[in-house]
């Protein structure tokens, strides 16, 4: 791995991945997945050596997006088409609906906290709106707020206290104060970009809010105050989303739309999703 950071490679094989690679996540054991692996309705997977096959295919008509794991290892899936939160069981890859929802535009990128509580994002491109959701862990579904924009990316800080959603078209990041039963108060707006759209994000241990910037190519980190701290620049432009992991929880792994496959950059920290695996 080079150790050289923030400089991305190609890690996966162009046009290995449709152009709607999306979600990825890494288990505990630091292998990657990823939504829509050679053809739509499967998840691929893509060990640390670069090893990729096919892991699940989906249900003729569920199209995934986010991935995010709980605490006992099973994987939930953003099924778009269908407004389901799907879960696998990582050792018989038997796929069940955790949850449904049918006013869900639909469901997009997904967050999940220490408590094992899913958040989604949930846009509708043709209106330019969106809303986020909170799934608990008995499959309930919560809106949390509509008559947003077109609500993308989201993550839950390290502390556990902190909501970010971001809104594409509007390129705003908003930070909501999160209670410990997933209610959101005190929304409060940490950025807004003078271009260029975001998709995925992800923070790392300390807070610091990695963004894609889908069409310019380049991943943001952000500071916890909203600083841009430095941008990654990437070979493709259409980054779709961002996950880390590795040995260490220290690698990047970037899905990226207009090349059909990963690129991989080292970071200074690990993030927080991999912090939540020990």
């Amino acid at each position: 791995m080079n150790e050289e950071l923030f400089i991305s490679r190609e890690f996966t094989p162009v046009n290995g991945w449709t152009s709607g690679i999306e979600g990825p996540a890494c288990d505990a054991e630091g292998n990657l997945y990823a939504v829509n692996y050679e053809r739509q309705h499967t998840i691929g997977k893509v060990t640390p050596d670069g090893t990729e096959s096919v892991f699940v295919e989906l249900p003729t008509d569920s199209i995934g997006n986010g991935i995010r794991f709980n605490s006992e290892g099973f994987m939930f899936i953003a099924d778009y088409t269908n407004h389901n939160v799907l879960k696998v069981d990582m050792g018989t890859r038997e796929i069940s609906v955790h949850a449904h929802e049918p006013t869900m535009n639909q469901p997009n990128d997904l967050a999940i906290g220490a408590n094992d509580i899913l958040y989604a994002s949930d846009p509708n491109w043709a209106a330019s709106t969106g809303q986020i959701w909170r799934i608990d862990t008995d499959g309930t579904v919560t809106l949390l707020e509509a008559d947003m924009g077109t609500t993308n990316g989201i993550e839950v800080s390290p502390d556990e206290k902190v909501l970010y959603v971001n809104e594409s078209v509007q390129r705003n990041v908003w930070a909501y104060d999160l209670s410990p039963n997933g209610e959101v108060s005190n929304k409060r707006l940490l950025i807004q970009f003078p271009d260029f759209n975001m998709d995925g994000m992800r923070c790392d241990v300390e807070g610091n809010l990695y963004i894609t910037r889908h069409g310019k190519g380049t991943v943001a980190k952000l500071s916890p105050a909203g600083e841009v701290l430095l941008e990654v620049q990437l070979t493709g432009k259409l980054c779709s989303n961002i996950a880390f992991g590795g040995t260490d929880g220290c690698t990047c792994y970037v899905t990226m739309a207009d090349r059909g496959n990963v690129e991989v950059f080292r970071a200074d920290l690990p993030g927080r999703s991999w912090q939540l695996f020990y």
